[in-house]
């Protein structure tokens, strides 16, 4: 969850609370354009038990405002439905009783324009608490905020992570949007390595301006001396890997992902579809021919940690990835590029490129707290603290992330097995 103790505790002005109303109505709409070019039927899918229907997500982001905002803070705020705190609250246990995630599909009512009529009400609650926040509250009101708007900006990724999903499920190959930016004819380089030196490192978040709080607290950690790649690897390299019968050879694999990949018959990435020898790949733009120099997607912790060892690589650590990245800038191909699809680096480009966009990096880290770490009290702990365990860290953001929304202390979170996510890797080693 944010980390709400690094925020600002002093009263806010009434320029920050207009700059933050200005804020909250730029997030919100953004959530909303996002869905704006989907069928209603689109809406209600639930294609597998990780993926929530779109209209779910847009409920449940309005359902976090309503229950810790509005509910505690805007005096007489009446709930447009109170049935809707059990339907759309995700897993907040001391909160209340959250509707089961694998059930979601099942919702068909309230309808698509009853949830919109809840946005709207949420969003006309908010602009009057925002407006005239009890002063007592004030500080708080502005932590949680700032909070709720992280979350919606994770929602927005997470909403393009599934209706992508949703649409590849359909065997008419539907388009989202037929109108996104077309990505650009580059040539990739040939890999190189950049030498960074180990010695005592500090990782984390320092406090200046948001942060969640698993980022936290600043810590001290010793790193050997390593070499990261410049760029992502390519679906050009990876379809190398596939011809080296890299999902047919056991002693690439870790155990689970050995089982992993028989019991489910993955012999690509998802998304990937052969067709007369040709590669396509499943896109938001609709089934298009795969691009061999863009960064390839959509692998899991397994496949990613195959190839770095067919390779003669390996994944790297998150603390080697933060060293790589505090210092760079971060740009990179992000939810307004409107690719909505990894594209290939351009070149030539000085040290690591694509650190941040296009894709989120595999690490070799497994999602544990950092020294000294300890979530807030209340139904806001459990944000992120209770999913430390089962889970890998990924860096970077990708190219459905929201530029604002990213820093280099940004820990991501899955599963291994997972990969509707736009995940890739990006190669170390030892010096």
């Amino acid at each position: 969850m944010g980390n709400l103790a690094q925020q600002p505790k002093q009263q806010p002005a009434l320029a920050e609370m207009d700059h933050l109303l200005r804020r909250f109505q730029q997030v919100r709409a953004t959530s909303e354009a996002i869905c704006a070019p989907l069928q209603v039927e689109d809406y209600v899918i639930q294609s597998m038990p990780d993926v929530s229907p779109p209209k779910w997500h847009l409920a449940h982001i309005s359902w976090f405002f309503e229950a810790f905002l509005l509910k505690p803070y805007q005096s007489g705020y009446k709930p447009l439905n109170t049935a809707y705190d059990h339907l759309f609250n995700s897993y907040y246990e001391t909160h209340s009783t959250p509707f089961p995630r694998v059930q979601r599909g099942l919702i068909s009512r309230p309808g698509v324009d009853d949830v919109y009529r809840f946005r709207h009400h949420v969003d006309r609650a908010m602009a009057e608490l925002l407006v005239n926040p009890p002063q007592e509250h004030a500080a708080e009101i502005v932590r949680r905020v700032e909070l709720g708007l992280q979350h919606e900006q994770q929602h927005q990724e997470l909403l393009l992570m599934d209706i992508k999903h949703i649409l590849a499920q359909n065997p008419l190959h539907p388009v989202y949007r037929d109108d996104l930016k077309a990505p650009p004819a580059l040539q990739s380089e040939r890999l190189r390595w950049h030498d960074y030196a180990g010695g005592v490192h500090h990782i984390g978040h320092a406090g200046n301006g948001f942060a969640f709080d698993c980022e936290t607290p600043r810590h001290r950690q010793f790193i050997e001396d390593f070499q990261l790649a410049d760029r992502l690897v390519s679906n050009r390299e990876y379809l190398s890997f596939i011809a080296d019968g890299g999902y047919a050879r056991s002693e690439l694999w870790l155990s689970d992902g050995w089982a992993h990949i028989r019991q489910h018959g993955w012999n690509a990435p998802l998304y990937w579809h052969r067709d007369d020898g040709a590669w396509y790949e499943m896109t938001l733009g609709g089934m298009r021919p795969l691009d061999l120099e863009a960064p390839v997607c959509h692998v899991s912790f397994y496949e990613a940690d195959a190839y770095a060892r067919w390779a003669g690589a390996r994944l790297p650590t998150e603390a080697e990835w933060e060293v790589a990245a505090t210092d760079q800038p971060r740009r990179g191909n992000f939810l307004e590029s409107d690719y909505l699809q990894p594209v290939a680096a351009s070149v030539p480009h000085e040290g690591p490129a694509q650190l941040f966009g296009d894709v989120w990096e595999w690490t070799a880290s497994a999602y544990r707290p950092y020294p000294g770490f300890r979530p807030l009290e209340g139904s806001l702990g459990e944000y992120n603290g209770k999913f430390m365990s089962g889970q890998m860290v990924l860096r970077g953001g990708c190219c459905a992330t929201p530029e604002a929304h990213i820093r280099a202390t940004y820990r991501n979170f899955f599963q291994p097995a997972m990969r509707w996510q736009f995940a890739g890797l990006r190669l170390a080693r030892e010096l």
